[in-house]
Parts: C-alpha cells; structure tokens; sequence
C-alpha cells in the first residue's frame, strides 16, 4: 500500500491536472450565485459536460498508468519477441546492432508504446529434418538460412505492466501470447510475435 505522502502526492497531481484542464473554461458557465435562478438546459449540458470532461482526465491512459505506478500496481514485464524470416544481407552485423542500442520502439496494435529495454537477442537457427536411408530421424541447420541471408532472432524486452482481467496491460495496452508486435530500431523495422511474457515479483 502506497505511503500517506504518496497518496498526498498523487492527490494534488489529480488536482492540478484538472484544474489546467479547465483553466480555460467560460467564467459564465459557473455563475450560478443568483438567489432564485431557476435551471435550464444550458445549465444541464454545461454540469454533463464538465462530469464528462472530468471523467475523461482521470480515467486518461496516462493518468491511470501514473496512478497504477503510484500505487505500487506497475511491475517489471520480461516480453519475448520471435522474429523470423527477414531478408538480410547480413544477420550477425544487423543481430549484434540491435543489440548494442540497448532499447527498442515497439508498436501493439497499431498503438505505439514508446522504447523498452533490451536485455538480449538470441539468434534462432532454422533446422531441417532428414529421413536417413536406414529410417532414422536426423536434425541439420538448415543450409539456406546462411545462403540466402534472413534474420531469425529472439528478443527479449523489459518494461512495466500490471496485471488485468484480460491478461497483463503492457504500455496501456493488453498483450499477450501469439500477439503480432512491430519492434523497430535505428536501421531496422521487423514485424514479430510474441512468444513469451512474464510479470515479475508476483
């Protein structure tokens, strides 16, 4: 549970918001101190859309993350990213690269989520299975994946998400396994699927 400072904290950030909000809202809307002024309509829309404007702010994407991460609900989210097949002319180069940028942009659903951490990317070597003439099963790298130059690689990503009913919310958005994902980089742009997550200290 969140300390009383805290709570203190995330209350004035709440007000402050909403009073920027409506910093510049019509003065006429709130005049209302006239002894036996009746109600009208206007006055109606006016107080529907204030609730609705207020209702907006704080059930905003940004204020509920900033409102989960005050209260503890945000926890470190490990995503695994496969990404296989893309035409390359050189894999190893553009593997370590991606790498050494240390962080990744990486798009759900259409919605971008902004940059997350990259821990590792671990290259996937594409296997063939060949049926031995004495009716054995043998597994071999498949030789095509050197000759013609694809990257196959896993990423393994960290950010911050809390737990759902719907699964884990991963940069306002709901992820989960088998889910297609855009991962891009300084000279690179792979579409990928999720293959792993796991929400940590739970």
């Amino acid at each position: 549970m969140p300390s009383g400072v805290a709570l203190q904290s995330l209350r004035a950030g709440l007000l402050q918001m909403i009073c920027l909000h409506f910093a510049s809202f019509p003065v006429a809307m709130i005049r209302s101190s006239n002894p036996g002024r009746s109600f009208n309509l206007l006055d109606g829309a006016a107080a529907a859309a204030v609730v609705l404007a207020v209702a907006g702010v704080v059930w905003s994407p940004k204020l509920s993350g900033a409102v989960a991460k005050a209260t503890g609900a945000l926890r470190p989210v490990i995503v695994t990213v496969d990404v296989r097949g893309v035409p390359s002319a050189d894999p190893a180069s553009l593997l370590k690269g991606a790498e050494a940028e240390g962080k990744v942009a990486i798009v759900i659903r259409n919605q971008p989520h902004g940059s997350v951490k990259v821990r590792k990317i671990v290259p996937l070597e594409r296997r063939l299975t060949i049926l031995t003439p004495d009716g054995k099963l043998v597994s071999t790298p498949d030789p095509n994946q050197k000759t013609f130059g694809t990257f196959d690689g896993r990423f393994v990503l960290e950010g911050e998400g809390r737990r759902s009913a719907g699964g884990v919310v991963f940069g306002n958005q709901s992820i989960k396994i088998g889910a297609p994902v855009e991962l891009e980089g300084s000279n690179y742009r792979f579409n990928g699927t999720v293959t792993d997550l796991r929400l940590e200290g739970n």
